[in-house]
């Protein structure tokens, strides 16, 4: 049975310290920077004023310019890339490590930046939603039920999920759209065997 605990989650701003275990994480979200307008790509959550009008790049790292970036990817048989750039990836134990994420038209690749090593790959037919709260926050979780998921916190994160359910929908032969849950509650696997729930609220004035 999968060891279940609860993650009451910590504010973004507050980055847990590498070196000390969070047992309860809080993420908190206020309302002073959210605007009226609605995410594009759901229509039901609030969004930060400062992604209105923001641009997508999709390559924020330049990934030619980096050898070894490259280097895993022709080892997977992969060239297309739709979105690159650093990220905060939660660790199983609720640390916060950064990380680069690249999505392609075939897998997720999560990269140790101190090390150049590639640290995880996940083919895009393997992830079955992505979830996000409803509130303005910075986070999401891409849950793959047939490994383990990621929670991840990226300002770009519209961006990324976009490309997530436009690539997923290309890649599948049947057609099938990424499910995208919005829920200020939900469960991920933060490893084989550690099921956690992770909950938002929302702060007045902050």
């Amino acid at each position: 049975m999968p060891r279940r605990v609860q993650i009451e989650d910590p504010k973004y701003d507050d980055v847990p310290d590498a070196d000390e275990p969070e047992e309860t994480i809080r993420f908190k979200s206020s309302n002073s920077n959210v605007s009226d307008d609605q995410e594009p790509f759901m229509g039901i959550k609030v969004r930060r004023k400062a992604s209105l009008h923001r641009d997508h790049k999709g390559d924020y790292l330049n990934v030619p310019s980096h050898p070894f970036l490259i280097k895993i990817l022709q080892k997977q048989g992969d060239n297309e890339v739709l979105f690159a750039d650093r990220v905060l990836k939660f660790t199983g134990s609720g640390k916060m490590k950064r990380c680069v994420l690249m999505i392609t038209d075939s897998a997720i690749y999560i990269v140790d930046p101190e090390v150049d090593a590639l640290k995880r790959r996940i083919v895009l037919a393997a992830v079955e939603r992505v979830c996000l709260s409803e509130l303005s926050d910075n986070f999401f979780a891409v849950i793959v039920p047939s490994e383990y998921d990621l929670l991840m916190a990226s300002t770009r994160k519209t961006e990324i999920v976009t490309v997530l359910v436009e690539a997923t929908k290309a890649k599948s032969a049947t057609g099938f759209e990424l499910d995208v849950v919005f829920s200020n509650r939900f469960e991920y696997n933060a490893a084989s065997d550690l099921v956690k729930e992770v909950q938002f609220e929302e702060v007045e004035g902050m």
